[in-house]
């Protein structure tokens, strides 16, 4: 293995590691503080119950995404010091505001927690609020580094170094075409995938103590939120399709596996074949990419043979990931609109053994097409750290022996996930098991 080769698979184990964690900074503390919220409404002692629950599940998520993303802010400076140099000051600025989001989130999440009955509702309230709020925008200020990597502007583009055009435009990072769109998705995703875990939890609970009313009260909140989130997530995926045609096209090129411009059909499924331009195995929908970006089929759309060799992205692992995070979405579309349906024709939660089931089966749907959304998007961006600026091999570090450190890291991340497993485990089957036990 090749020291660029280490490197860029440690920064691969490393974010997809991490990510799972911003997902839940993101949609657990909402799930928090919305409990709060009813449970200073009604006065019913459930809320709070759950609300102090979902907060114990934050705090461990948020321990454990702490020392990863510490872990991480190492490695991006070690493994990519001409990165860092190139574009310091540009991404400087939305990396010290995700700072002090992070800090926000983290002392106000120990106010909630340690405080208690010692502060005042409203306090007890504000401090849940600020945590959702801090959790979101340490996401978006995140998402405005990758899109200027991404897609840096047409400063960057047009010849200027990301610092001179930060000299210009100190928000140059928030700038980029692609930055509103990327981080409307992001937060709907995060707010997505949490809620539909939650509700595969308590859809869990449900089965085993139907008439829980903690699970039904939990499940309901969490579905709220899914249902209508899901279409929503959806067209904002289309919408990022959109911005990926006109700023991007190699990119989507590639997300799609067309490989020659022109008109562009959609496959759904299949293995593609770069050597002969085809998707094997594939359902086709003549025209379909062509229809749904401009709506026309015989519209042509770049292809990746429109960028010069050297300048093409890969294709196979692009198109799969795609494909995953496409197949777990309209699964989960079609869950929220089997819950929609139910809930209109009955005005009731839907308590349907089989809804329940699924909901168990399809919890972690959510958090896969996270992953191989984030997988497309990145591996689809190649060759480039920062596109039209800087590739990859001109980034990384001239440090040799990147092998140990992947090992070494690797196995952090190992143990990371083997304890954070085992302490969500207790703390999911402990609420399982008082509830169980409760009168």
């Amino acid at each position: 293995m090749t020291d660029l080769l280490a490197a860029r698979t440690l920064m691969a184990v490393s974010l997809g590691f991490h990510i799972l964690f911003g997902v839940a900074g993101i949609g657990m503390p909402l799930f928090m503080a919305l409990a709060e919220w009813r449970h200073q409404r009604t006065g019913d002692p459930i809320w709070t119950e759950l609300a102090r629950r979902w907060a114990r599940g934050a705090a461990i998520l948020f321990a454990v995404g702490a020392v990863s993303g510490t872990v991480l802010s190492f490695e991006l400076s070690l493994l990519w010091p001409a990165w860092v140099e190139l574009s310091g000051a540009a991404i400087g600025l939305p990396f010290t505001l995700e700072g002090f989001a992070f800090f926000l989130e983290a002392i106000f999440l120990g106010i909630y927690l340690y405080g208690g009955d010692r502060i005042g509702p409203r306090t007890r309230l504000a401090s849940a609020a600020v945590v959702a709020a801090s959790g979101l925008a340490s996401g978006v200020f995140v998402t405005a580094v990758n899109a200027f990597m991404q897609s840096p502007g047409a400063a960057v583009l047009g010849g200027l170094s990301p610092a001179e055009a930060a000299a210009s435009n100190p928000m140059v990072a928030f700038s980029s075409p692609v930055f509103i769109s990327k981080a409307v998705h992001v937060a709907l995703s995060a707010y997505v995938s949490v809620a539909f875990v939650s509700a595969g939890i308590h859809a869990f609970g449900l089965l085993r103590t139907p008439s829980s009313a903690f699970h039904r009260k939990a499940l309901g909140l969490a579905l709220a939120i899914a249902v209508p989130l899901t279409p929503l997530q959806i067209l904002s995926g289309d919408r990022s399709a959109r911005v990926l045609a006109e700023d991007q096209p190699a990119k989507l090129a590639a997300l799609e596996a067309h490989f020659v411009t022109g008109p562009a059909d959609m496959h759904l499924g299949g293995i593609p074949d770069p050597a002969t331009g085809e998707v094997r195995f594939a359902l086709l929908l003549p025209g379909g990419l062509s229809f749904l970006l401009h709506g026309d089929r015989d519209a042509v759309v770049p292809g990746v043979d429109s960028v010069p060799v050297d300048d093409r992205p890969p294709v196979v692992l692009p198109y799969l990931a795609f494909q995953i995070m496409v197949a777990a979405g309209t699964i989960l579309l079609a869950i929220s609109v089997w819950i929609a349906l139910a809930w209109i024709r009955s005005r009731t939660l839907p308590s349907s053994r089989w809804l329940l089931r699924a909901l168990v089966l399809a919890a972690p749907l959510g958090l896969i097409a996270m992953e191989a959304g984030w997988i497309g998007s990145e591996v689809a961006r190649q060759p480039w750290i920062v596109r039209g600026a800087q590739r990859v091999e001109d980034a990384v570090t001239a440090q040799q022996g990147l092998i140990l450190p992947l090992i070494g890291f690797t196995a952090l991340y190992v143990v990371l996930g083997i304890v954070t497993l085992r302490l969500l485990r207790r703390h999911v089957f402990a609420t399982l098991n008082w509830l169980e036990g409760a009168p």
